[in-house]
């Protein structure tokens, strides 16, 4: 039997999924990120589970998209197959993503990792859009995600040189969240997602869509959905619970209701 593509397990309320591909270093096929999209919602419809974790190993997180598979597409292929409809299932995922980033994130790698709410990268990660080298440009959001990550002039220079940037560039562009020496990668990106899983689940919900409406809406229609969202928090039981607990001077117990 062939190996898995994808490696699944749950730490306690942390859901972790490893790309598996490593002699094509995690290159990302439509077999692979279907499947991924299928884990993601379910772990998103898992109530014990608070935080998803992606990750790849020590050579690559994904080094690109899978370029043979591709390469003889035509256009009408692409539609007729929806080829970024899985995509598309992803960036819909409500729960926290957080992309724990050893190595290549290349091409559709980087936008994969894009795709999650925040990356801790190891130091030897390295972030590119190389696509402009084989005659084509991102079209899984490298893009838009990029630009909007690191601006105009920045994104402008990465996709039309196509070069990759080391994980402390990617770090003081603001790509990245964290850089963290190889040995203490997961340990950092698990202890991330440990107090992220910590706080009330539905204010997390919230929280992370209010954030990605600031990237799509003017000020005026993003406060008003941030302020909906606001009120709509004071009808959950972790509301009375978390400013009991502060009043009382205990650590609060959310229960996700």
């Amino acid at each position: 039997m062939s190996e898995p593509l994808l490696l699944v397990e749950r730490r306690e309320a942390v859901g972790l999924i490893r790309l598996n591909r490593p002699r094509v270093l995690n290159a990302l096929n439509t077999t692979l990120v279907r499947e991924l999209a299928d884990v993601m919602e379910e772990m998103d419809r898992d109530d014990e589970i608070r935080v998803i974790v992606l990750t790849g190993n020590e050579k690559a997180f994904a080094a690109g998209a899978d370029i043979q598979e591709m390469a003889e597409t035509t256009p009408v292929q692409f539609v007729v197959k929806q080829f970024f409809a899985d995509w598309e299932r992803i960036r819909r995922i409500a729960k926290p993503i957080i992309a724990s980033v050893s190595g290549y994130a290349l091409g559709g790698g980087n936008e994969l990792a894009m795709c999650c709410d925040m990356i801790v990268a190891s130091e030897t990660a390295r972030f590119g859009q190389p696509e402009i080298n084989l005659g084509v440009i991102p079209g899984a959001g490298g893009t838009q995600r990029l630009t909007k990550a690191v601006g105009k002039m920045k994104a402008m220079e990465l996709i039309l040189t196509g070069r990759m940037m080391s994980a402390q560039e990617a770090f003081e562009l603001g790509l990245v969240n964290r850089v963290v020496p190889q040995d203490k990668l997961e340990e950092e990106t698990m202890a991330l997602a440990g107090e992220i899983a910590s706080k009330p689940p539905i204010a997390v919900r919230l929280g992370k869509q209010a954030v990605l409406k600031a990237l799509d809406l003017t000020l005026e229609h993003g406060l008003h959905f941030e302020q909906n969202a606001f009120f709509m928090l004071f009808s959950s039981e972790d509301q009375r619970e978390g400013m009991k607990a502060f009043v009382e001077k205990r650590k609060p117990e959310f229960k996700g209701k």
